[in-house]
């Protein structure tokens, strides 16, 4: 690709990573009023590039790149939301200064719709990268607090807070939500010889569709509005992040399997259709070779992923997985490394 007509000032580059494992999922919601969510940051990362030009340099302020859909366009915010709405209202939310002009770049190797939190780290990667158009800084709390308010009050759009805190912060998560959207996270610092042992064991299944919120999930939560925010179901999620908290802590990795498990169960309990069928397989053939935990990530229902803990024997895990991709042509391993830190922001001259 030639690149001598495109040279710009210089580049803003941020990664924000995805989140599985959300054991107390549910409990970070509006319904709910107050959670405790447990939850682990990991790669694939959502990817942003801001190529910074001079104003009269390009006729549009903005493009948008969206790689992953193969999609670039020119934002007129003099229309309306356009073709990518969650990306549209970041950048008006952020005031681009009016000296310049950017091409904004999106990337993320972790498919849309896999209930692992990958909006929310596009937004954080997003918010990240335009705070550095202007001066001051925002903590990673305050992107945190933003994006989830772009999702929520700009959009409409149903959100709990934990996706985008753990996308913003990483690590191993203890989120303590106090009274909706006021929250805290709490990095668990462990052994680099646990976090080692962890990642070996952590295995994310895309079972092959985009998650979708539909019919089940409105359901679920006019049934949790109803009962309250102390109701049993949402003190069974609750619980299931405490125990995985302290199983981290304790380096029992045994006692997060169980957990994992835990949560999934209290998941069907809300509605049986938030486990599918084809996450019931996934889960079957998990147990048949001895994992240690699962969980449906997200809120659950059609389509979305699985986390799999595989117990310590080596000599288990590529069998299953071997097996779990012969099931179904659709179903695709996503390796996950994890991400001990979250938002990166750097910024990169044109050569």
């Amino acid at each position: 690709m030639n690149i001598k007509n495109r040279r710009p000032r210089y580049f803003i580059n941020s990664l924000a990573p995805i989140r599985i494992c959300d054991n107390g999922g549910w409990t970070d919601t509006w319904f709910a009023e107050h959670g405790e969510i447990f939850n682990i940051a990991v790669a694939p990362f959502a990817e942003v590039q801001i190529a910074v030009y001079e104003r009269m340099e390009r006729e549009a302020q903005v493009i948008i790149n969206a790689e992953n859909f193969g999609d670039r366009y020119a934002v007129n915010p003099d229309k309306g939301p356009g073709r990518h709405p969650l990306l549209e209202a970041a950048i008006a939310i952020m005031s681009i200064p009016d000296d310049i002009s950017i091409e904004v770049t999106i990337y993320s190797e972790a498919p849309a719709g896999a209930s692992t939190g990958t909006s929310a780290a596009v937004t954080v990667a997003l918010i990240g990268a335009l705070d550095f158009l202007s001066p001051g800084r925002m903590n990673k709390h305050e992107v945190a607090s933003t994006a989830h308010k772009i999702e929520t009050e700009i959009l409409g759009q149903e959100s709990g807070v934990q996706d985008q805190l753990c996308s913003a912060y990483g690590g191993i998560n203890y989120i303590q939500m106090h009274q909706y959207p006021q929250a805290s996270a709490s990095q668990i610092e462990v052994p680099d010889d646990l976090l080692w042992e962890l990642e070996r064991r952590l295995v994310l299944i895309y079972l092959g569709r985009s998650h979708s919120s539909s019919r089940v999930h409105e359901m679920v939560i006019q049934s949790l509005e109803q009962a309250g925010p102390e109701c049993q179901q949402l003190n069974d999620l609750r619980a299931t992040a405490r125990k995985s908290r302290d199983a981290i802590v304790n380096g029992d990795l045994h006692a997060l399997g169980l957990a994992m498990i835990e949560n999934t169960e209290a998941q069907r309990r809300l509605h049986p259709e938030l486990v599918s069928d084809d996450a019931c397989r996934v889960i079957e053939i998990a147990s048949e070779h001895a994992a240690s935990g699962w969980k449906v990530n997200g809120a659950g229902g059609e389509g979305g992923s699985v986390t799999i803990l595989n117990n310590a024997f080596l000599d288990l895990k590529q069998p299953m997985l071997r097996k779990i991709e012969s099931e179904n042509s659709l179903y695709r391993i996503i390796p996950v490394r994890l991400a001990r830190s979250g938002l990166r922001v750097w910024k990169q001259n044109w050569r």
